[in-house]
């Protein structure tokens, strides 16, 4: 059933012109205009094959969104989303709540520290290639210190992607422990406990340049294995323990 449009106050309807990307501003239009949206909505008519994501990208910019249970076109339960309460929107100054803040004067913060590369897959990318993400997920910790560039980090959008992917997957997504998440492989590659939860070292190899002629000389000694399996063996037959 189609919930009844609430009058909302000027200062919230401000806010929402002010949300500009794409996917949060997609989201935002459709709830004004039919009260709500469906993951089917979301999936079947705008193509968002990860529903909650776009949802996600609506609260990062300080709207509040909460979910509830409607039934489908077929009769099925499916998750919907209205606006939640309009007074739990922080300050219009905040520039600290969701993806606001990350500026590209963080980026560049970034870019020096570390250079242009991906902090997952370790590859040198193209400035305008990489995105700048939050080690620990903003549905965990909520507005984060813009000016604190360790809280951030460089990825690729494919391990932006997949780490988005993982964190939404990972139990702590709803126990939502900031320190869990630092301890994970998602958060600090260089130094963590486990990888989502689970007892896992995990590395990613990426050969560019002249290097392919090795990742072609590693397939090749591969034979039937898969490269990960003649990597693994490699280190256990011929890595001597300290």
């Amino acid at each position: 059933m189609k919930p009844r449009m609430p009058k909302f106050p000027a200062s919230f309807l401000k806010r929402l012109r002010g949300v500009t990307a794409k996917r949060p501003k997609t989201v935002i239009a459709h709830i004004l205009k039919h009260g709500f949206i469906t993951t089917g909505d979301l999936m079947d008519r705008y193509g968002y094959i990860h529903p909650p994501r776009a949802i996600r990208d609506v609260r990062e910019n300080g709207i509040p969104v909460v979910m509830y249970r409607a039934k489908g076109a077929d009769g099925r339960s499916i998750a919907a989303y209205r606006f939640g309460n309009p007074d739990a929107v922080p300050p219009p100054l905040s520039r600290a709540a969701g993806r606001t803040a990350l500026s590209k004067a963080l980026k560049k913060a970034l870019i020096t520290k570390f250079g242009a590369k991906c902090a997952i897959y370790m590859a040198t990318l193209d400035e305008t290639a990489l995105q700048v993400g939050h080690r620990v997920p903003y549905e965990v910790t909520g507005g984060q210190d813009g000016g604190d560039i360790s809280r951030y980090m460089l990825l690729c959008p494919s391990a932006n992607r997949a780490k988005s992917w993982t964190c939404e997957h990972c139990p702590n997504w709803t126990r939502k422990s900031p320190d869990f998440c630092l301890k994970c492989f998602w958060a600090s590659p260089d130094d963590y406990d486990h990888v989502a939860g689970k007892k896992e070292r995990a590395i990613f190899v990426v050969f560019t340049g002249n290097e392919v002629d090795d990742y072609d000389r590693l397939i090749a000694l591969s034979g039937l294995e898969a490269a990960q399996t003649t990597i693994k063996r490699l280190v256990r037959d011929h890595v001597t323990p300290p």
